[in-house]
């Protein structure tokens, strides 16, 4: 919502996918590759829904405290087996 209220402020009479990546809090940053979410939870919880297109996402069972230098290596090694397709 912050970014169509700032393409509002600014006047932007016609958009398309880039400028809203323009306006968006993360504009400039690259998109994710991996996301991992923990707790056990298989939810997203509407976490960056238009970056998060071609992500690939790990599911942790541990909670975040927990989650330690293993804990990530495994999440990096299940992401290296994976073959992205990126919606193809």
């Amino acid at each position: 919502m912050r970014a169509v209220n700032r393409i509002i402020k600014f006047g932007v009479k016609e958009i398309n996918e880039e400028k809203l990546l323009d306006f968006l809090d993360t504009s400039g940053l690259p998109e994710p590759d991996l996301i991992i979410r923990t707790s056990g939870e298989k939810r997203t919880s509407g976490f960056m829904p238009f970056q998060s297109t071609y992500a690939e996402w790990y599911f942790a069972d541990v909670h975040f405290p927990d989650f330690d230098a293993c804990e990530l290596k495994k999440a990096v090694e299940d992401f290296a087996k994976r073959k992205r397709n990126f919606g193809k």
